[in-house]
């Protein structure tokens, strides 16, 4: 009996480029997040360490294919003032004909276990409320709105402890 490998996560290379920025979210989405096109150019104008960007990749060897794009925040002075510092979820764009497979719920998972391996006890998110955004995805996971708004975006925290 084989086992069917997990997704995991890949650093973004030369290599995966390509089929990183291919990732495209359905048309109903694009308003609520950002093409992994732009979302990369924004970890490369961060000061290093901040954007934590990886492909999400299903299968091994010549069955593996890209499903999915994340990138995290790490440490983030969130109100640009020195007083407050944030890790999260900063984007999350899985393929439109991946979704519903559990491909958010496994990034929303790595994320997690890499905050936790730097001693972060608290996850944040944000989203674009209505209809077609994410909101139900993330509550549904156990994050909690916490009555914050970040520009036009619901801000949400998922306590790691």
């Amino acid at each position: 009996m084989t086992s069917t490998p997990a997704p995991r996560l890949e650093e973004v290379t030369p290599g995966n480029f390509e089929a990183a920025v291919g990732i495209n979210v359905r048309p109903d989405q694009e308003h609520a997040v950002s093409p992994v096109v732009q979302s990369l150019a924004e970890a490369y104008v961060r000061p290093a360490g901040v954007a934590w960007p990886r492909l999400i990749v299903d299968g091994d060897g010549e069955s593996a294919r890209p499903v999915g794009f994340l990138m995290a925040f790490l440490d983030i002075d969130w109100n640009d003032d020195g007083t407050l510092f944030r890790s999260g979820l900063w984007r999350l764009n899985i393929a439109a004909d991946e979704q519903g497979k559990g491909y958010g719920r496994f990034a929303v998972e790595a994320v997690a276990a890499e905050l936790r391996r730097r001693g972060t006890e608290r996850l944040y998110v944000t989203w674009h409320p209505g209809p077609t955004g994410p909101e139900g995805f993330y509550l549904g996971l156990g994050f909690r709105k916490t009555g914050e708004m970040s520009g036009d975006q619901t801000v949400g925290v998922l306590y790691l402890t």
